[in-house]
């Protein structure tokens, strides 16, 4: 039987206020446990809750990012379960009327070898408070409970269930993931729990059109892991199936150890939940006039920047979606550019997805830690564009650049200098050497004569080991052309 993969994600995450969504408490990573937890957050009697307005903010700029409807009337709804970490009893969040609805976001993906284009749609998002974190480490063989984490304000962000590979999973989260950042609602660290995954995960075979049953893996915490839960819990699912057996609808936990997922609880349903208005908070009312304060304060998103690159710069749809990939990344591009000029734009545009990322991969730090400045690299490509150097001699220029660490924009010019890697433009010169590499090579000269065009390629090698591969290629083709029609 042939099975069709169904896949939505949950994403959590962690918005940039500096205190917690409905107290004054910090949010900032790594306190002692329990010191940065106030009364609010420890529900003592008597306390309110106060909504922050800057986690309301943040939800209307992801929503306007993603071409949502904004609620002009949201209510908190008070999400009824118990867990040593849940203080209240309860996780303030919201229900029926969530205030981001709809929206959609867009990815380019691997698909049988081939980048595809792919829109998913949203369902909501919505602002909830994040619950404690419970501590199984060594206290003489009991638990700990921190409640730092409670109350931190979540945007919880949920797609329609309409992935259907692993590829496309993790293609849409890591879009997500650099949408949120590049609109400042996040600071994207997956490590210490501000971008989390959940997957939903069904099969069915192919044809039907009525969902399977899903198994949610929760709290994925890197794109590698989300890659493998997937693949084993699809396995897992139809191989249940295909030996008679039924999914059963439940929460699982990826174990990064045995490469495999386990169960954690039955999955419980919204009215299990028995979700209910929170009384303590009034209805979130957001005017139009709110909206147009916030969309005037925002940046200039990845789908225009995609647009106008490949407008002003002529470059491919799939070469601007990769240097729009993150705000630092284009604007790094666009410094570029400015110094080398748009008619370097796709040399800068191969540079930036070559030998760079490349580079900063190997060296594992981002692009604002490159020390290879913007105006540094549009030189070399400036000096490979006039023929100063090749392509293949800028490789070595570019890391030697890397390494020495330098400010002075001339950077390029003095590695250039130093390893003597200036190419052989002077006519008179190049002339001589090609000379010399036809009287040497007479065999090669009379079969590229006899038709076998071929056998230029011998006698460019050639006079490119004559001098010591400092010879510009195109010239030195041109002027053996010449010389062999004479």
């Amino acid at each position: 039987m042939q099975w069709e993969v169904v896949i939505g994600l949950e994403n959590h995450v962690q918005l940039t206020t500096n205190s917690k969504i409905f107290s004054g408490s910090s949010i900032k990573f790594g306190a002692e446990p329990n010191t940065q937890a106030s009364p609010v957050d420890l529900a003592l009697p008597g306390v309110l809750p106060v909504l922050n307005r800057g986690a309301v903010e943040r939800a209307i700029r992801f929503g306007l990012a993603v071409g949502a409807k904004i609620a002009p009337v949201s209510v908190f709804a008070r999400k009824n379960y118990f867990y040593p970490d849940l203080p209240k009893g309860y996780q303030i969040s919201q229900f029926e009327d969530p205030v981001v609805q709809g929206g959609t976001i867009s990815f380019w993906y691997e698909k049988d070898g081939k980048q595809e284009f792919k829109t998913v749609n949203l369902t909501r998002a919505h602002l909830e408070e994040d619950a404690g974190k419970s501590l199984h480490e060594d206290y003489a063989g009991m638990s700990g409970i921190d409640l730092n984490r409670a109350g931190t304000p979540l945007l919880e962000i949920v797609s329609e269930p309409e992935m259907r590979s692993a590829a496309e999973a993790v293609a849409y989260a890591k879009a997500l993931h650099s949408l949120v950042m590049w609109l400042g609602v996040c600071d994207g660290n997956m490590q210490e729990g501000s971008f989390r995954c959940d997957v939903n995960v069904s099969v069915r075979p192919v044809g039907q059109k009525e969902f399977g049953t899903r198994c949610e893996i929760k709290n994925l915490n890197s794109f590698r892991f989300m890659e493998e839960a997937i693949h084993y819990e699809v396995r897992r699912q139809i191989e249940l199936i295909e030996d008679g057996g039924k999914v059963v609808q439940a929460t699982r936990l990826w174990d990064p150890d045995r490469k495999e997922t386990r169960e954690m609880r039955t999955k419980e349903d919204a009215q299990d939940y028995r979700y209910f208005p929170d009384p303590d908070l009034p209805p979130l009312v957001i005017g139009q006039d709110w909206i147009e304060r916030v969309k005037a304060d925002m940046p200039e998103l990845p789908a225009a920047m995609r647009e106008r690159f490949v407008n002003d710069y002529g470059l491919p749809a799939y070469d601007a979606n990769v240097l729009t990939s993150s705000q630092e990344m284009a604007t790094y591009y666009e410094a570029i550019v400015a110094k080398a000029g748009k008619e370097n734009a796709k040399a800068a545009a191969n540079w930036m997805m070559g030998d760079v990322s490349s580079t900063l991969n190997r060296e594992g730090v981002s692009i604002n830690e490159a020390p290879v400045e913007a105006s540094q690299l549009a030189l070399l490509l400036k000096r490979i564009a006039d023929g100063t150097i090749s392509n293949k001699a800028a490789k070595e220029v570019f890391q030697a650049m890397w390494e020495a660490k330098s400010g002075d924009e001339n950077l390029a010019d003095i590695v250039i200098e130093q390893k003597g890697l200036k190419q052989i433009s002077d006519t008179g010169a190049l002339e001589a050497i090609v000379d010399e590499v036809l009287a040497n090579n007479a065999k090669s000269v009379e079969q590229y004569r006899a038709g076998k065009e071929a056998a230029i390629n011998a006698l460019i090698g050639q006079t490119m080991k004559a001098s010591k591969g400092k010879a510009n290629p195109a010239q030195v083709t041109e002027l053996l052309k010449k010389k062999l029609a004479g």
